[in-house]
């Protein structure tokens, strides 16, 4: 008798399944910021999803078990109320895992895999299990597929370049060696130490290429030290 209340519209409707498959899933998205070595990896997503998939049961058992009583005072439960605010939590773990330095901005993906993992966990919590699947297949093919897709078109990258070079320096000599390697100055700071006899250049600099910018900054950092000109020092970084 009780394997025959075991069907298989038993299990997709039990708490306890939802649960498992919400934290499966969300493992998936984990597993792959895992292996980029990301700091929100498995555990952070699969209890994202988990925890996701907790506040959509709590909200339409409330909703249920409090529907005839609101029945009979004319009110009207909404079971979304509670999940509502899973949105609101998750904006602040992903502001958390998004890094300012400068005007380079770090962690956004993975602030985004945390808001989907949420939201594959509210599906599956739902009972929309197949809005969760589809939905992790999807993230994977951006996180995976279109990863390296992005190796194949050139983009814009913006990196900064620090020389410092004897105040009568020619910088002309210097803005010809960068401007070879296809690299757009857009602005150039010039400070000067009158002490030291020392010129400090900032260079902020845009690329439009496909191969990887390590490989400009050695370019240029070689035509610099093979240049007439007499370096102090040389630091070349992300903006």
């Amino acid at each position: 008798m009780l394997l025959e209340t075991i069907t298989p519209e038993y299990i997709l409707s039990s708490p306890i399944f939802r649960l498992l498959f919400a934290s499966f899933l969300g493992s998936i998205i984990g597993l792959e910021r895992d292996f980029h070595g990301r700091s929100a990896g498995l555990r952070t997503n699969l209890l994202v999803s988990l925890g996701a998939a907790v506040f959509m049961i709590l909200s339409e058992s409330i909703a249920l078990s409090t529907s005839q009583q609101l029945v009979s005072a004319k009110l009207q439960a909404d079971p979304g109320r509670i999940a509502a605010q899973v949105i609101t939590g998750i904006g602040f773990l992903g502001a958390g895992a998004i890094i300012k330095n400068g005007l380079s901005i770090r962690g956004l993906t993975t602030a985004a895999c945390l808001w989907i993992s949420a939201g594959i966990g509210m599906s599956v919590g739902a009972g929309q299990f197949d809005l969760g699947i589809i939905t992790t297949l999807i993230s994977l093919f951006a996180l995976t597929v279109l990863n390296k897709a992005e190796r194949h078109y050139k983009k814009n990258s913006y990196r900064t370049l620090e020389v410092v070079v004897p105040n009568t320096a020619n910088i002309s000599e210097i803005i010809d060696l960068i401007q070879k390697r296809n690299a757009e100055i857009m602005f150039l700071e010039k400070e000067k130490d009158y002490d030291k006899n020392t010129m400090n250049l900032n260079f902020s600099i845009k690329t439009k290429e496909k191969k990887p910018t390590d490989e400009l900054s050695t370019e240029i950092i070689t035509g610099l030290e093979k240049a007439s000109i007499k370096i102090h020092k040389i630091k070349w970084s992300r903006q």
